[in-house]
């Protein structure tokens, strides 16, 4: 069952649910012209950017992508010189994209909600295993490097 405990298993999950609002439950509140759909274009394009630098980093430094994993390596470079989570920033920017483009005003706040569970079920246990596997050089990156943004 672990491997359905990942990060693109609760990305799809909100995005479903955001789906599921614009389509069954919209009440008639709308974002209104296109400014929605081009936010969002540009929101997912990003996310699905950041996503791509973040793998090329992981594939480049030989070391797992699984967050359940212990890394063999710590990634300071790249963008994760500016994001200790690029990946995760990424999948909060798609889903906003979406919800942007799914016209979906009402699962807004799932955006915040998906931001605590992965935070809760994936970057808390990841830093610690991080702390745990590189002590001193976690302790640096982590203090010149910012969470999130």
């Amino acid at each position: 069952m672990k491997w359905l405990d990942v990060p693109p298993v609760w990305l799809l999950l909100f995005v479903v649910l955001a789906w599921l609002q614009s389509r069954y439950f919209s009440y008639g509140v709308d974002f209104g012209t296109g400014w929605a759909d081009l936010l969002g274009g540009m929101l997912i394009g990003g996310g699905l950017l950041l996503m791509v630098l973040a793998l090329s980093e992981f594939r480049r430094h030989a070391t797992t992508v699984n967050p359940h994993g212990t890394p063999q390596r710590l990634i300071q470079s790249g963008i994760f010189s500016r994001s200790r989570n690029p990946i995760y920033v990424g999948d909060t920017l798609v889903l906003a994209g979406l919800i942007l483009r799914f016209d979906a005003v009402l699962a807004l706040p799932l955006v915040p909600v998906f931001v605590w569970v992965i935070e809760r079920r994936f970057i808390l246990p990841e830093e610690d295993r991080l702390r745990r596997t590189f002590r001193t050089d976690f302790a640096r990156y982590e203090r010149k490097v910012r969470r999130w943004v």
